[in-house]
């Protein structure tokens, strides 16, 4: 009965919370929720609970938020007095050492956003699409001290299409990695699971950090068109004039077209009118679509054209 098994879940933004939910849901005896500290929050610097800490609230979970697990003998006497069959992790944030690895009578399980062994890491749904993936998907497996190293247990792929952005593969990867984290438990519980331990090679999804997401228009078209829908709406993509002004890019659509005069480099305008922004690249070139001055709100091209202090004399670097 899964009322009999005793839950311990970790994890912190909206794509943890959706697996929480999910547990609670299937009737799952959740004992504790660890999240991270809250943070401020908005223009007032407001304290602002997590996602995950907000739902533990509402359905009466005793809530945990250590600001670190490693070499903390109270969260591990905290887990201790919870005893639980099955700690589940999802977009924790934080990584567990052995003594609390080794804990549960089932093991960790956490949800990860690739088709494991291809991008451990922090942001495995972004690279996967900065770097033209075709398919991405959600597998679940056993944590070990590593990386994401542990043996793999379920899987799910879905296709990336053109359309889809990062916010897209988001909220379809934390319905699958919800209902397929139930399915990896009751399969853990009653025996049927099956382990698939991992090559030691795999490719790498380092966090995104701010100096990462300027555009290079030195690069191909298609390669920028992943790289800004790779990273929208969060970060956010950003390019820059020689002048120092920046805007924020969120999508563009791209044309690969070789016959563009060779005078015009990348970064140059290469057409400008009062609903679009055409910019040159390395194969072809780039189309605006949505964009944010600084201070300043985001909008469609349209209504940046209608406003803009560009001529065709600028050039991005």
């Amino acid at each position: 009965m899964r009322k009999d098994i005793r839950i311990v879940f970790m994890g912190t933004p909206e794509f943890a919370r959706e697996s929480l939910i999910e547990l609670y849901e299937a009737g799952f005896n959740i004992v504790g929720c660890f999240t991270n500290p809250d943070k401020p929050s908005g223009r007032g610097m407001k304290l602002k609970a997590s996602a995950v800490k907000e739902y533990a609230i509402e359905k009466e979970i005793p809530v945990y938020q250590p600001k670190k697990v490693r070499k903390n003998e109270e969260v591990l006497e905290t887990l201790k007095k919870l005893n639980p069959d099955v700690i589940a992790v999802v977009a924790y944030g934080k990584i567990l050492p052995k003594e609390i690895l080794e804990l549960p009578k089932y093991g960790c399980i956490n949800v990860h956003g690739s088709l494991l062994p291809k991008y451990r890491g922090a942001a495995p749904m972004q690279w996967s699409i900065i770097n033209g993936e075709s398919k991405t998907g959600i597998t679940t497996m056993f944590m070990d001290v590593g990386m994401d190293t542990g043996d793999m247990l379920l899987k799910e792929e879905i296709d990336i299409k053109d359309e889809y952005n990062l916010e897209d593969i988001h909220d379809k990867l934390m319905v699958i990695g919800a209902k397929l984290l139930v399915e990896t438990i009751d399969k853990v519980v009653d025996g049927t699971i099956i382990r698939t331990p991992q090559p030691e090679e795999g490719t790498i999804a380092p966090m995104i950090t701010r100096e990462m997401t300027k555009i290079d228009f030195n690069k191909n078209s298609r390669e920028i068109f992943n790289f800004v829908r790779g990273l929208s709406p969060f970060p956010g993509t950003y390019m820059e004039l020689e002048d120092g002004r920046k805007f924020k890019v969120f999508g563009v659509d791209y044309i690969e077209d070789d016959s563009i005069d060779n005078t015009v480099e990348p970064g140059d305008i290469l057409l400008m009118s009062k609903d679009s922004l055409y910019i040159r690249c390395k194969d072809g070139y780039v189309i605006i679509n949505q964009i944010q001055p600084e201070n300043s709100k985001r909008m469609d091209i349209k209504a940046f054209m209608a406003g803009n202090r560009l001529n065709m004399m600028d050039k991005f670097i």
